[in-house]
């Protein structure tokens, strides 16, 4: 959410500080990334997993936020794309012996070009519309990974995924593949956060706010509908190229409609369209539950309580809450730079 800017006294620009808010990111996601190269230090072989299926996770999270909370597309199919990109590595890496390099890029490709195809819908559908039709392509999938064992061994599942291998280098270690995964999570959120800066995702911010006035402006609303679609149904892609040698085994069970419910919980309880929102709301949704698996039992109905009362405190997600405590330290005291009366001293 953006508030107006005032352009009287020492106010800063709109630019300038869409600037400063986006270094702000900048530095966060390097200074992120180097604190989790070191933090499996002591956490052991599970702690280690843990971290990184939070990060292959922010990953697709990253992609239905530009898809959702820039461009403000309704999609219910992450999960699904997310299972395109983890099945294509699969096959290309296990049948074909393909490296993981090529394979994660033709995964990214395949995704990307599935999501141009979907977007067609979005160009004649609004609203809740748009998420039936997503959703109904969730369901295709899920069942065409479920029933066609010939090709993705049905509920067998794949098994003997190869951990990726880089100029001479084998990343199968648990360690070694988590710092792996920070590198390539580093490498896509910065590409994100050049996407958002360029005249590319203006153009998404304009297409969410207002879609006459940005066809007014010259923008290209059926170009720009199938560019948030196809990215951010590639960035799902990716985290499946990802996740795929991860687990070094998948079936279609973490690829189902709920799912893509539970990426979408993710960008709301993060904060849609904030660009560290997708990292919050992954740590809600994949920390958290394993952090209360201590209480037995109890731990999904804590996890459930919890999250309820934060979307309730919070309806614009954990990011908008701490914007709005941000803004509100630094907010001038009131009777500062008033107007100066006729007739003064």
């Amino acid at each position: 959410m953006s508030e107006i800017p005032s352009f009287t006294g020492n106010a800063p620009s709109p630019a300038r500080a869409f600037r400063r808010r986006a270094d702000g990111v900048l530095i966060t996601l390097v200074l992120a990334a180097v604190l989790l190269w070191f933090a499996p230090s002591g956490l052991g072989r599970y702690g280690t997993y843990v971290l990184s299926l939070w990060l292959v996770t922010a990953i697709a999270v990253m992609g239905l936020n530009l898809t959702l909370g820039l461009a403000g597309l309704k999609s219910l199919a992450q999960a699904a794309f997310m299972g395109i990109g983890a099945y294509a590595t699969a096959l290309l890496t296990t049948k074909l012996g393909m490296g993981w390099l090529p394979a994660f890029a033709i995964s990214g490709l395949l995704t990307f070009a599935v999501g141009l195809v979907l977007g067609f819908p979005a160009l004649r559908v609004k609203a809740h519309y748009l998420a039936f039709v997503t959703l109904a392509f969730s369901t295709l999938v899920w069942l065409v990974l479920r029933n066609e064992q010939w090709l993705t061994g049905g509920v067998f599942g794949l098994s003997n995924i190869p951990r990726p291998t880089l100029f001479g280098t084998k990343f199968d270690g648990h360690l070694a593949f988590h710092r792996f995964v920070v590198v390539v999570t580093l490498i896509l959120a910065l590409a994100l956060w050049w996407l958002i800066r360029s005249p590319w995702g203006r153009a998404f911010l304009a297409l969410r706010e207002n879609p006459v006035r940005a066809a007014s402006l010259g923008i290209n609303i059926r170009n720009y509908t199938l560019l948030a679609f196809a990215i951010g149904s590639a960035y799902a892609g990716f985290a499946g190229a990802l996740y795929a040698p991860l687990v070094e085994f998948i079936d279609p069970s973490p690829f189902a409609l709920s799912a893509s419910f539970f990426l979408l919980l993710m960008v709301v309880a993060g904060g849609s369209g904030y660009q560290l929102g997708p990292f919050i709301g992954a740590l809600l949704g994949v920390v958290l539950p394993e952090t209360l698996r201590a209480t037995g039992g109890l731990y999904l109905i804590l996890f459930a309580a919890i999250v309820l009362a934060l979307l309730i405190a919070c309806p614009q997600g954990i990011m908008g809450l701490l914007e709005r405590g941000w803004n509100a330290i630094r907010r001038r005291p009131m009777g500062r730079n008033l107007p100066v009366k006729e007739g003064a001293p």
